[in-house]
């Protein structure tokens, strides 16, 4: 069984489709770290030097832990719906960028704890959505 040769449209031929969606997301996320409403939602949650409160658990987190000497974000910035709905999938770039760049009444702070359950779980959906694809 012979292997189909990966089709690079991209890029002069370089890239495949899915590096070249890849490097425009990488890119778009780079952005939104400029975006005001990103910068407020943390402001808002700021409860003393260096500390926030996490809007599920409602504890008071440090911004960042150490760990075997290495600092470790623990404060994120969360889209309250997800950029990319787990249920549904990618649509369309201007429906990921609208999500994307959205306003400080889709974003909550998360310590890095409930950060990761809420990903675990859109991620579980997410699985469920491409199995059921597949059958």
């Amino acid at each position: 069984m012979s292997k189909k040769p990966v089709v690079k449209p991209r890029c002069g031929g370089e890239w495949t489709e899915a590096r070249y969606n890849s490097f425009v997301k990488s890119s778009l996320r780079q952005a939104t770290r400029r975006w005001a409403p990103i910068q407020h939602a943390k402001k808002d949650a700021w409860v003393y030097r260096g500390f926030y409160k996490c809007a599920s658990c409602e504890a008071v987190v440090p911004l960042t832990l150490k760990i075997d000497g290495k600092s470790h974000k623990n404060v994120i910035v969360d889209h309250i719906k997800p950029i990319i709905d787990p249920a549904v999938g990618f649509t369309t770039w201007d429906e990921c960028i609208e999500r994307m760049f959205s306003e400080k009444d889709n974003l909550q702070v998360l310590c890095k704890a409930c950060h990761d359950v809420k990903s675990n779980e859109e991620k579980q959906i997410a699985k469920t959505r491409r199995t059921n694809e597949r059958t």
